[in-house]
């Protein structure tokens, strides 16, 4: 009979943490509705791997030899050996992304890039904590608050920390309403924050110029840092899908569809690298932490080079909007808005910072594919 209880006397300290994790990350999908689709599938999945002699997992058992686990042959063929769940991803989200504001008003992509700063300035922290190059600039990706870029950086880059960089990427992606104000009020006064910005109207975006631009992107892209194309071609082909108008069944199901299956089964796969002796250590504390630096510095960065562009205008712009340069669409772009009204009742910049949001989007994606060709060619 001790078979019936022998699960339990082999639970470890750690396990239990773990276990405690995924019931906060359910509790958080659940009630709070944080990235319910991912949250859910791995917080679940944080127990199922966790658990003793684990069925999910490969492990050789008495009288029947090598037995293959359902996650971590998930893990092996869709992250490990191809990176095609994270990358499949990309044309659900590339569909979905309607970059007319973008393209009507094209100085949004430079806040798009300018909030990429805390990628490169948590690497450098990551680095001087002790942290492999890999490892730092797979950390650094977490600002950019775009969970599949920054599981695909850590695994192409082979990170030790592919678990804990996946879920302090979708956590804080979660935590845009919470952690972005804090950060944009760290360096606006009121006044700034109040400034009204010209409803004009934008600038029609024909139907060519939809279907040229993810191929000219895709292509010059390619050109530059060709690292990326995986990423950016993925992501400009479910655009493409979006925009060329004869086969709109097909961007609606990578946009529903396809989306929904992906992220389900990336978020309970990920779990694979939420083990409890891997996962439940002081790193993993660390990594949380300069995520966060990151995230908060990529607000941070996109806010300030609003305030210094305006240095040279006369119609000033709500440095606010540079805060939604980050991969998080929409809900950075409608954080803004409503910081916007809170200050100041009747302030409509849902317009820019939505064609901000959208730049980001691509500004993340390429940042992505900038470190793996970058440290790649260093090591």
């Amino acid at each position: 009979m001790e078979f019936l209880y022998e699960g339990f006397l082999s639970i470890t300290p750690q396990q239990i943490v773990m276990y405690a994790v995924g019931l906060l990350l359910i509790y958080l999908a659940i009630k709070k509705e944080y990235e319910p689709a991912l949250l859910l599938p791995m917080g679940f999945g944080a127990i199922l791997v966790n658990l003793p002699s684990s069925g999910v997992i490969d492990q050789t058992m008495a009288g029947i030899g090598e037995v293959n686990g359902i996650i971590q042959w998930l893990f092996e063929a869709g992250i490990e050996a191809s990176e095609a769940l994270p990358i499949l991803l990309f044309i659900g989200i590339g569909a979905m992304i309607d970059f007319g504001p973008l393209l009507s008003r094209p100085i949004s992509f430079l806040f798009g890039a300018a909030a990429q700063f805390g990628i490169f300035f948590a690497l450098c922290v990551a680095v001087l904590l002790g942290f492999d190059l890999r490892d730092a600039a797979s950390i650094g990706i977490i600002g950019a608050a775009d969970g599949p870029t920054s599981i695909l950086v850590s695994q192409v880059l082979g990170s030790a920390y592919v678990g804990p960089i996946a879920v302090a990427a979708y956590s804080y992606m979660a935590l845009v309403p919470i952690v972005q104000p804090f950060a944009i009020r760290l360096v606006t006064t009121r006044r700034e924050r109040c400034i009204r910005m010209a409803a004009k109207p934008a600038r029609p975006v024909t139907k060519t110029t939809r279907i040229l631009f993810p191929i000219l992107v895709t292509f010059l892209v390619g050109m530059i840092a060709p690292a990326s194309v995986a990423l950016v071609g993925f992501l400009m082909f479910g655009n493409l899908l979006r925009e060329c108008g004869v086969l709109n069944i097909l961007s609606d199901t990578a946009q529903s569809t396809l989306s929904n299956l992906i992220t389900l089964l990336l978020g309970i796969t990920i779990s694979f690298s939420m083990r409890a002796e891997a996962f439940v250590r002081v790193d993993t504390l660390l990594i949380m932490a300069i995520g966060l630096l990151a995230f908060v510095f990529d607000t941070i960065g996109g806010v300030l080079f609003a305030k210094f562009v305006n240095l040279f205008l006369k119609e000033k712009i709500n440095p606010m909007i540079g805060a939604a340069g980050i991969s998080a669409f929409p809900m950075s772009a409608r954080v803004v808005q409503k910081m916007a009204l809170k200050e100041d009742p009747g302030n409509i910049l849902i317009m820019q910072a939505t064609g901000v949001n959208v730049s980001g989007q691509i500004a993340s994606v390429i940042a992505g594919g900038l470190v793996i060709s970058l440290v790649s060619a260093y090591l």
